[in-house]
């Protein structure tokens, strides 16, 4: 299956239903766990999985996601890592679509034409860069377009009418509303601010949009989950593996792995349970 159709393919499964997008960053709780812990996730309901790449400035990020990406630099994990990752997923899963997040940086100083063929041909099917606004994201989203791949946008409380059109104009795949303000893992939902942007939003854009920032729970995920048409999960998932490799520190490595991705798994189990409930 081609990049540009396993995304579409993908909304259009779920006839209605919210889609679940984990977000994990790649090399954490350990880079040989990575690609099992993105199999995982897919068989525990999982309709798209978000791959972070690790960055050493991740402004988006709260401290949860940054201590993530640390654990992932020290392991030597960048962006060339991450699709070869993203390549060895797709030897098994075909199916499941796999969106890249993070920052310009590292797609800079690879250049952003040997990234987009990179990322085609690893597998890669929509690329959403924090720090590459509408504006400055013409180019790179029609070569991104050209190769199959999903340029995806963020959104937040504060985009104007006139930011929005534009994220619309470019975004396919689907658009990720930014639930705060803040960074990743804070704050506590208004569901019904977050159902009143989604109509604002719905107004200018017309591909899916996915909710995220502050999902800590599945009953909050099940109640966004009736407005939106994605809910986006990361500080709380890579929080409960990081508890469970805190407390398994007298296992073996390889254990601690499989305890980690077996907590992740049962856990967003719950949340997929709550979303089709």
């Amino acid at each position: 299956m081609t990049s540009n159709v396993r995304l579409k393919a993908a909304f259009e499964r779920l006839n209605g239903r919210c889609a679940l997008i984990p977000y994990i960053t790649t090399g954490d709780p350990s880079v040989p766990a990575t690609v099992a812990l993105m199999h995982a996730l897919s068989q525990a309901g999982a309709d798209v999985i978000e791959l972070g790449v690790p960055f050493s400035d991740p402004s988006a990020d709260g401290p949860v996601i940054q201590r993530a990406a640390e654990r992932a630099i020290s392991r030597g994990v960048g962006l060339r890592k991450v699709l070869e990752l993203v390549a060895q997923f797709r030897q098994l899963d075909d199916t499941t679509p796999v969106v890249l997040m993070g920052y310009a940086n590292p797609i800079e100083r690879m250049g952003q034409a040997e990234f987009v063929r990179a990322a085609a041909q690893a597998g890669v099917d929509g690329v959403l860069t924090v720090d590459y606004p509408p504006e400055e994201s013409i180019e790179f989203t029609s070569m991104m377009s050209q190769e199959g791949i999903d340029p995806i946008f963020l959104l937040a409380p504060t985009s104007t009418d006139e930011r929005i059109e534009k994220v619309a104009a470019l975004a396919k795949g689907y658009v990720y509303y930014v639930s705060l303000k803040g960074v990743t893992g804070s704050g506590k939902l208004n569901v019904d601010d977050v159902t009143s942007q989604l109509q604002r939003i719905r107004q200018h854009v017309k591909i899916p949009v996915g909710v995220g920032f502050g999902i800590r729970d599945p009953e909050t995920a099940r109640r966004i989950g009736e407005h939106a048409d994605a809910v986006v999960i990361g500080s709380k998932l890579i929080e409960t593996m990081e508890t469970v490799v805190q407390q398994s520190q007298h296992l073996e490595p390889k254990q601690q792995d499989a305890a980690a991705i077996q907590a992740a798994a049962q856990w967003l189990a719950t949340v997929r349970a709550a979303l089709d409930n």
